[in-house]
């Protein structure tokens, strides 16, 4: 069964397109057939998936708005080994024609129905803002991933996500959960790191992912290589960060049975 996880976090710079491109390739270097959906009308995802967002014949624009059939417009990820729907800066006059249209919280959810049985999990990066493009990720989503830096605003901005969050599961979709808090750009020796991980282990619990994703120079290169750092560089603590958290999610997805004797 497919599993559609939304990677949001309303405050820019904290990994979030990072955490979904890795995320896509770890899955997918792990036999998952993954579908990355780049709802950021910068555009990151596809561009570090090296597609070219600047010669698209469609994009998610023309999912949510065009009626456009998901399957006309996604193409390979790159050497990433997962299908991504790409976007560009067309995606930003988005919000605008979604408040005119009919059931516009729903557009996301209704056109990726046709296509979950392809896939074991779709990854939607989400954009820095909590506006009408996260709400359709929230409304399709079955979870919400949050990547987050240990630093006192992280968690100002982490209340008002979950209030977001509590609003989408009591309008549209009941079933959202938590899917994990993903620490990001992670200085140990920072103290300040230290107390955000007490306070967010304390309110969250088993919730926030045992991995934690290092700040690594090679896994900020990788993306102007068009590539995850898996590929740009494997044997970087970046790339075996995220191959540990792929591991820590299918764990939790389909955790080992005991034996029967």
């Amino acid at each position: 069964m497919c599993k559609v996880i939304a990677i949001a976090n309303q405050k820019g710079g904290v990994g979030k397109t990072t955490t979904a491109l890795n995320l896509a390739a770890s899955l997918a270097a792990t036999k998952r057939r993954v579908l990355l959906v780049d709802l950021d009308p910068q555009g990151n995802s596809t561009m570090g998936s090296g597609v070219d967002k600047n010669s698209l014949a469609n994009s998610s624009y023309d999912i949510l708005i065009g009626g456009v059939p998901v399957k006309e417009v996604m193409v390979p990820g790159g050497e990433g080994g997962y299908i991504l729907v790409p976007t560009n800066g067309d995606l930003t006059a988005a919000e605008v024609h979604l408040l005119d249209m009919e059931e516009r919280e729903f557009r996301l959810r209704k056109a990726l129905a046709d296509v979950l049985e392809d896939f074991d999990y779709v990854l939607i990066d989400c954009p820095p803002s909590l506006n009408m493009l996260t709400v359709n990720a929230l409304v399709a989503a079955n979870s919400v991933m949050i990547p987050m830096q240990c630093e006192y605003f992280a968690l100002e901005g982490l209340s008002a996500l979950m209030e977001t969050i509590n609003k989408i599961r009591e309008r549209h979709n009941p079933g959202l959960s938590i899917e994990g808090l993903l620490r990001t750009m992670h200085d140990p020796r920072n103290n300040l790191t230290n107390d955000v991980t007490e306070q967010i282990v304390k309110y969250f619990g088993d919730k926030v992912y045992r991995t934690i994703i290092p700040r690594n120079v090679r896994l900020a290169e990788a993306p102007s290589h068009g590539l995850p750092v898996l590929l740009y560089d494997r044997l970087s603590r970046g790339a075996q960060a995220y191959l540990a958290l792929a591991g820590e999610i299918l764990r939790r997805d389909d955790p080992p049975t005991p034996d029967a004797a």
